[in-house]
């Protein structure tokens, strides 16, 4: 099966049919080009999308990938960035593989083509030429043999005239044989130009022609394999890349099926456990016995031990207070409640169900506790160094032994701390031994080197080294202080667990060391029962003119409530009363009964009419 038997008389259409392989070829090129520019945007976007989620440097983020589920997810993520590598592999092998090689065979067998073609028309115009000759010859001794008749013709009749001389007659007679020898001449040039013709034409049609189909056809067959192996290549290319993705998605598995559910549930108690003890059980309170206790009736250090009572702030004689506090609010802080109120009883009155809600009930806290609302209430005048402190807490610097952590929160901190510090203490230590080896290698050799040079760095080495275990001294201190009071729990540490404020406490805590009485006797201690005793100072007459807050308002009391916590009043169910501060989101409003008698009541227990005009809805500023 040749092209040039079969399709001697196509030259046309095999023209065009290898043109339009050409252009199957570009085709696929450009298809190969669009597929690897496909696989370059896909794995840019699979890279940013790794990159995306990536955890950002000391951030948050990066604490939260020590739990297992975090740690896989972020495997996952380094896996897809390899992913996406093996993509990048796939569009360079195309590009170079097919593309690249394609498009010079294409440059290439344009040419040849051109050149092939070429040829082909070279021969039809050879033949086309011959072919030309020969129907010269054909006509010129056409023409020659009609001429030699008419001669001769003309010779016969002259000849058969008897009027005409004999010189006419030899004259035609000549002019016959004359054109008799053209014809003769023509006929064999004819012959010879037939033979010659027919046997270029053979040449032509079964040798020139063949040989450039053939060629035509190889070129054509060639085209056609070669773009089957690059398909072949296409699937290889994929091929090859598939082993890698497949240890990629391997890895991810494995990294699913390391999530550990009872690790990450540790994790989080180790990251959130306080150190305290659940609070204890509440003592029963016999309400059969007649009482009734208001803000007025309270004291803040009422004696449980001894069963002696301090004299109340609204007596004669008056409590010793700190400086720059007012005497109404200091009270108000001290005792306003720290749980949240209990909801509206079902009924008209509480007083008609037996066991109908309770006003809140919790445990006394220390002054530590109280001491850390006024901090954060902003009062007039601060002393500096807790001003200086509270700012350096909101600009997130927090104290330097982390006291405003939980216990064992703040052992991890500190323990954390003296790692850190021990490795700094290695690295310290390491480049003081290579210096001294350093210095030693220079005394024993001085041409290398100044053994004096090393010495001042060696100073600072050494300075850095007693700086940096100084602060290890300082932070294990603390640990051990920490570390000996995880164990020790008191009733009273068990009762305050529950309401510990870890941000307040450090700013309480930080406060009170720079507080004191005037006359120096003012101390702290947290045990079982706090006392804060305020001995008579000459600062009463400072408090003696302060007027009352002024009233914001007037409230209705919808319901019966027993204040028998600190800092609640007990009001009855249609009592009008002053409110002189609004509820802050806690639940509770501050009424007045009289100018002795104020204290909280829950919101919902009462209907609230607010003055419009009056100033001081906040009480402190």
């Amino acid at each position: 099966m040749s092209w040039g038997t079969e399709l001697w008389d196509q030259f046309d259409n095999l023209e065009k049919h290898t043109q339009w392989g050409i252009d199957v070829l570009e085709k696929y090129i450009k298809f190969v080009k669009e597929r690897t520019e496909i696989e370059l945007s896909y794995a840019k976007q699979l890279r940013n999308l790794s990159k995306k989620y990536q955890p950002k440097k000391n951030s948050k983020e990066e604490e939260e990938y020590r739990y297992t589920s975090t740690r896989a997810f972020l495997a996952t993520l380094n896996e897809m960035n390899d992913y996406a590598g093996q993509h990048e592999v796939i569009s360079e092998n195309m590009t170079s593989l097919i593309t690249g090689e394609l498009t010079r065979y294409v440059q290439e067998l344009k040419q040849e083509r051109k050149s092939h073609f070429h040829d082909g028309r070279k021969a039809q115009q050879h033949i086309e030429t011959c072919w030309k000759q020969l129907e010269a010859s054909k006509r010129r001794f056409e023409r020659d043999c009609k001429e030699a008749d008419r001669a001769q013709q003309y010779f016969e009749k002259m000849d058969a005239d008897i009027n005409v001389t004999k010189a006419d007659v030899e004259k035609a007679r000549q002019q016959a044989q004359l054109r008799h020898q053209m014809a003769e001449d023509s006929k064999a040039e004819y012959s010879s130009t037939l033979q010659k013709f027919n046997s270029e034409q053979h040449d032509h049609y079964y040798t020139h022609i063949p040989n450039i189909f053939q060629k035509i056809q190889d070129m054509e067959e060639r085209r056609i394999v070669r773009i089957g192996e690059s398909m072949k290549t296409f699937a290889e290319v994929d091929r090859q890349v598939i082993p890698i993705i497949g240890k990629c998605l391997d890895e991810i598995t494995k990294a699913a099926e390391s999530i550990d559910h009872k690790n990450d549930s540790q994790l989080v108690i180790e990251a959130f456990k306080s150190g305290f003890e659940p609070p204890g059980d509440i003592d029963f309170e016999d309400f059969t016995q007649p009482m009734k206790r208001t803000v007025s009736e309270s004291s803040l250090s009422n004696s449980r031990g001894d069963g002696k009572s301090e004299p109340k702030f609204g007596s004669k004689s008056k409590g010793k207070l700190w400086p720059f506090i007012k005497k109404n609010k200091l009270m108000s802080l001290l005792t306003s409640p720290h749980q949240p109120p209990p909801p509206p009883p079902a009924s008209a009155s509480p007083s008609a169900v037996p066991n109908g809600p309770q006003s809140p009930k919790q445990q006394k806290e220390p002054l530590s506790h109280r001491f850390n609302e006024f901090m954060t209430s902003k009062p007039k005048i601060h002393c500096f160094r807790s001003l200086k402190r509270g700012l350096s807490l909101k600009l997130g610097a927090g104290p330097e032994d982390f006291s405003n952590l939980p216990p064992e929160q703040r052992r991890k901190k500190l323990q954390q701390k003296v790692d850190e510090l021990n490795k700094d203490i290695q690295k310290e230590m390491d480049q003081r031994d290579a210096l001294t080896k350093m210095k030693d290698v220079y005394i024993k050799n001085p041409q290398m080197g100044d053994a004096a040079s090393v010495d001042q760095r060696l100073a600072e080495l050494g300075q850095n080294i007693e700086k940096l275990r100084l602060e290890v001294q300082k932070f294990e201190g603390w640990l051990a202080e920490v570390e000996g009071r995880l164990p020790m729990r008191t009733e009273q540490a068990r009762r305050q667990s529950g309401l510990y404020e870890a941000q307040n406490t450090s700013a309480v805590n930080s406060c009170a060391q720079d507080r004191e009485s005037p006359d120096g006797s003012y101390t702290e201690e947290q045990s079982q029962e706090t006392e804060m005793k305020v001995p008579a100072t000459d600062f009463d007459d400072e408090f003696d003119d302060e007027e009352p807050l002024p009233t914001i308002g007037t409230c209705k009391a919808l319901y019966t409530f027993e204040g028998q916590n600190e800092g609640t009043i007990s009001v009855a169910e249609g009592e009008m009363l002053y409110v002189i501060e609004e509820d802050k989101g806690d639940g509770w409003t501050r009424i007045r009964r009289n100018e002795d008698e104020e204290g909280y009541v829950p919101t919902s227990y009462v209907e609230v009419y607010l003055d419009k005009n009056a100033k001081g809805a906040m009480t402190y500023i």
